[in-house]
């Protein structure tokens, strides 16, 4: 009988705010002080949670719609008002954007022993590519990954499949080698679009259970993730 043909070692792309690093914090600091500048409230961790996943545009114009009457009258800002205040915002994150940032528990080790089995990595995230590089640079994870890329890399955010394209296409790989790891709908969706297996976090920002995400893995952990890639190239080969 032929024998299945032996397994390639599949190249992960993982998410960044809410699945490598608990970012909300830094966020949450620099939306407050733009949004002071303001006369504005402040916001609490858990309301900018809820305004993460869709890119620094649309969590700005979430702190504005949350916050009130203010420099760009009640509810959500113009077009022309968030024109002006991203750059704002992004003047106080840049500045500051891993000082309370934190890998999640358990990142550091597995990532080591990833990349030490041969997997080769990269960060598909809807933060600018600039702070997205620089938090990695911060917090010593950039040597884990081939390729970032970020809000303004590509047209497109997730959940539109592109962003996830062009990273397989700097790490040089395909649909069927390549794991997008994340923890929201976004991720899941720009994953699927693009073709790809997905293993899910049950922990980070998203607007629904996490059992209704719809990747194929769940797992509560990084500890699992090597369990559950094995899992799912398991999988891929009994179906070739």
């Amino acid at each position: 009988m032929p024998r299945n043909p032996a397994p390639t070692l599949p190249a992960l792309l993982f998410d960044l705010d809410g699945t490598l690093v608990h970012s909300v914090p830094d966020l949450r600091v620099a939306a407050n002080k733009l949004l002071a500048e303001d006369g504005r409230r402040a916001l609490s961790d858990d309301e900018v949670q809820a305004m993460v996943g869709n890119g620094v545009r649309k969590l700005v114009e979430r702190a504005y719609r949350a916050t009130g009457e203010g420099a760009t009258g009640e509810g959500a800002p113009s077009d022309a008002a968030l024109d002006a205040l991203v750059p704002r915002f992004m003047v106080h994150y840049d500045a500051h954007p891993a000082d309370l940032t934190r890998p999640f528990d358990g990142l550091l080790p597995v990532l080591e022993d990833l990349r030490a089995a041969g997997h080769r990595m990269g960060v598909c995230t809807n933060k600018p590519e600039g702070a997205a590089r620089a938090i990695l640079e911060q917090l010593s994870l950039a040597k884990f990954f081939d390729a970032v890329i970020g809000g303004g890399s590509t047209p497109h955010l997730k959940p539109h499949p592109e962003p996830v394209l062009a990273a397989m296409r700097l790490m040089g790989t395909g649909t069927r080698d390549t794991i997008f790891v994340g923890d929201s709908e976004n991720d899941v969706g720009a994953a699927r679009a693009a073709g790809l297996r997905v293993i899910c976090l049950s922990f980070g920002y998203r607007h629904c259970a996490a059992e209704d995400l719809g990747g194929d893995v769940l797992i509560d952990h990084f500890r699992d993730l090597p369990a559950a890639v094995a899992k799912i190239s398991d999988k891929a080969v009994e179906k070739a």
